[in-house]
């Protein structure tokens, strides 16, 4: 009778894998004989042991000369599985970790955790992928490398389709397109090796899957489209005359002007360009009374029609920048400025005017580098480097890097810019501002047709708008007042 069971070789399976087991156990499992003599040296045979010797080892179906692994096919196998997964994991930790830690929303911040979950489940992945390309001694590792193509695909998906909506060539992009290629390869292979199998209940896991999927979709859908529209957004602006002084030393008369401009909304707003602007009108009077004077040119411009006036014109008397592109409010939150006015007791004007304007970007669609936004960027100075502009009128500009609340709108295009520019004359400023893809640049000529639709898509999605308020005031009774 013998002392120990002999060691039973099963014949090789579809990938070249021999079973060994003793006594009905599998105890391990060899690719060749020298993986066998691993095997039998932790079973406590020695290391010289006679493969051949059938009171030991007993060969079934094939005998000890058949080995049919490839081991350089498997190795590479292994190799692109992992890699694949380990680039997935890198991917979607690098896209949502900007938004887990730094989004506005909460909504935003359940998107970048998804992002760096599904990573974590990649990397996992990785590492069951080096068992089941191996000799798969863990029974789920087949379909925990499953869940991971299946993860890689949905998202490579995801990005494809944001990508789609700009058609704008990234880094990511060759990323994306050979992760979506690599993932369709690693579930036909899975398909193949039937993995699913050893899933207790396979449907369920399928709906399971499917289900995240959407999850996951629907989320990127609220985070980046309705969350960020349903709230109110409101930007209250406010100009307001005070009592006038006479000063005693000078033939003038102060008058305080005070400016305020209010986030009445819910969302935090960037302030990207604020003017004011002070200016005095004188009319010619009139007698005659049959019909309005200016009609047509009210029509034309949205000013007044009056019956007995006629504007003879208007003059700045103050102009200039609220508090300059790049400071924001939060809901409730309001900055006050305010002014003296001076103007001499024998000034020709009928009325004085006083106007405030501001555009405002949503916090909550996206983010701005305040530090290179508040930077001026002056274009008759040659230090100022591409913003140096000999031909330009005067000219200031100021440029910063938006991004957008959900980081994979990031990754699919190119980066876009916030970018305001300020005209100085003897008798006004003027301004104008876009967000888009152009980075300033005073040598270069940008498409100005494709160039204006672009900022019209931006304005809309980082939901930028324009408010304006002013007010008058008689000159005659600031006069009479004193």
């Amino acid at each position: 009778m013998e002392k120990t069971p002999r060691v039973i070789v099963e014949p090789p399976d579809s990938r070249g894998l021999r079973a060994v087991s003793v006594g009905g156990t599998v105890v391990g499992r060899a690719w060749s004989p020298s993986d066998l003599r691993r095997v039998l040296r932790g079973l406590g045979h020695p290391e010289d042991i006679d493969l051949e010797d059938r009171r030991v080892i007993v060969w079934r179906e094939a005998g000890s000369g058949t080995w049919p692994d490839r081991t350089w096919r498997r190795r590479t196998a292994t190799a692109v599985m992992m890699a694949g997964l380990l680039l997935s994991m890198v991917l979607l930790t690098a896209v949502g970790t900007p938004d887990a830690v730094g989004a506005l929303t909460f909504a935003q911040r359940i998107t970048g955790f998804l992002f760096i979950l599904s990573g974590a489940v990649q990397g996992l992945a990785a590492l069951a992928a080096l068992d089941h390309e191996g000799k798969r001694q863990l029974k789920y590792s087949g379909a925990v490398v499953l869940v991971g193509a299946l993860i890689t695909l949905i998202t490579e998906g995801i990005f494809l389709f944001a990508w789609l909506q700009e058609r704008e060539p990234t880094l990511y992009l060759p990323v994306c397109l050979l992760l979506f290629a690599w993932s369709l390869w690693a579930l036909w292979r899975l398909v193949q090796q039937q993995v699913w199998r050893v899933i207790p209940h396979p449907r369920g896991f399928a709906t399971g899957v499917a289900l995240s999927g959407l999850l996951a979709a629907t989320n990127f859908a609220y985070s980046a489209v309705y969350q960020p529209t349903s709230a109110p957004f409101y930007v209250t602006l406010t100009a307001k005359f005070g009592t006038p002084h006479t000063d005693p030393a000078r033939p003038f008369v102060h008058v305080p002007l005070t400016f305020r401009v209010e986030n009445t909304g819910k969302v935090p707003a960037y302030i990207l360009v604020d003017k004011y602007l002070v200016y005095g009108r004188s009319a010619d009077y009139s007698k005659d009374a049959r019909g309005l004077k200016g009609w047509k040119k009210a029509l034309e411009n949205g000013t007044d029609a009056e019956l007995h006036v006629t504007e003879k014109g208007s003059r700045t008397i103050s102009a200039g920048q609220f508090a300059g592109p790049g400071y924001w409010l939060h809901p409730g939150e309001g900055h006050v400025k305010e002014k003296v006015i001076q103007v001499p007791r024998s000034v020709e004007y009928d009325l004085l005017e006083a106007t405030l304007g501001v555009v405002a970007m949503r916090m909550d669609r996206g983010k701005i580098n305040l530090l290179q936004l508040q930077r001026a960027h002056p274009s008759w100075h040659k230090k100022e480097g591409r913003f140096y502009c000999p031909k330009c009128s005067v000219m200031t500009i100021y440029e910063g890097v938006v991004r957008h609340n959900n980081n994979v709108i990031n990754v699919t295009r190119k980066p876009r810019y916030v970018t305001v520019l300020w005209y100085g004359t003897k008798e006004d400023f003027d301004y104008s501002y876009a967000i888009s893809s152009y980075k300033f640049n005073a040598r270069m000529d940008p498409d100005l047709k494709e160039l204006r639709r672009e900022i019209e898509r931006e304005e809309d999605r980082y939901g930028v708008e324009s408010r304006s308020t002013s007010t008058r005031v008689s000159v005659a009774a600031l006069m009479a007042s004193l």
